[in-house]
């Protein structure tokens, strides 16, 4: 699994507000690659994932929703990609600053 811009960084965001970040996943092995689960820090965390298998050579599309209500200041976040990549379990992370409304 081969993920372009595995960090990223949403800046500022007045609190309350969702951040929607994509990300790309590239099928880089020779089977089909599956992505089984996801692992979030917090419940301000929901992932969006293909249960389809992704063919070698393919990419598919990980967004990542993350609901700033409950949360302020300082915000780095990791979620974690469960596969039948031997690798397995891939990393993405962000980043970014929650602002008193």
């Amino acid at each position: 699994m081969e993920i372009k811009d595995a960090k990223k960084s949403f800046g500022f965001v007045k609190k309350g507000e969702l951040v929607k970040l994509d990300y790309e996943i590239t099928n880089s092995g020779k089977e089909p690659l599956i992505i089984t689960d996801v692992e979030v820090s917090c419940s301000c965390t929901i992932v969006d994932f293909s249960k389809q298998p992704i063919a070698p050579g393919q990419t598919a599309k990980v967004t990542v929703n993350f609901d700033t209500k409950t949360v302020y200041d300082r915000q780095d976040r990791v979620v974690l990609l469960k596969s039948n990549d031997p690798n397995s379990p891939s990393k993405i992370r962000y980043k970014g600053i929650v602002l008193k409304k």
